[in-house]
């Protein structure tokens, strides 16, 4: 099963990145290992490689999600250290792991991370889904997948989506489809 989630990483100089990620967990919902498939040109995937430690973080927090996903976070979300691990947790997700690469497969575009988890916690409850909170995670996924998909389907989609969001969302979830759906058509974000 795939699991959408935020991960964590600090290059080799200490910056930190953070990007949305799916990583494949069990389906039984352990977590002591999974693995992640960055693009081998994904910042991510960089810093795993110079330093193959990370955090992987569950949150409710949508804008954030979609703000990583396009590359719009003017500022860093607040965070606390790791313990485990050189690392840095979100410190307003609702549950984190702490995590080692542990394998790294190449030989496909998408690296193959087997990461074993060292750490892990809780931070706050899960507020809970709604609908424009998923489609949102599909809009972020879709914005992400401009160089694979044709745009008149990435448009058609969030046509759809929009009427979700617009139906079910709160002001995170319409501020974050509207960053999204700015992204995809090329717009400055209002």
């Amino acid at each position: 099963m795939i699991l959408e989630g935020i991960v964590t990483t600090l290059g080799p100089d200490g910056t930190l990145n953070v990007a949305p990620m799916g990583p494949i967990v069990p389906d039984d919902g352990s977590l002591d290992s999974f693995v992640l498939r960055p693009f081998r040109t994904a910042q991510t995937y960089r810093n795993l490689t110079a330093y193959p430690e990370g955090v992987l973080h569950i949150t409710d927090d949508v804008l954030l999600l979609a703000r990583a996903a396009v590359g719009t976070l003017e500022e860093l979300p607040p965070t606390i250290p790791a313990e485990v691990i050189r690392g840095r947790i979100l410190a307003d997700c609702c549950r984190f792991f702490e995590f080692r690469i542990t394998s790294r497969d190449d030989s496909a575009e998408r690296s193959r991370l087997l990461a074993t988890v060292v750490r892990s916690g809780r931070v706050r409850d899960f507020f809970g889904l709604n609908r424009a909170m998923s489609a949102v995670v599909e809009a972020a996924i879709l914005a992400t997948r401009l160089h694979l998909l044709p745009r008149e389907e990435i448009e058609a989609e969030y046509r759809k989506l929009a009427v979700i969001v617009d139906k079910t969302g709160g002001p995170r979830e319409r501020d974050a489809f509207a960053l999204l759906r700015a992204y995809v058509s090329g717009e400055p974000a209002g």
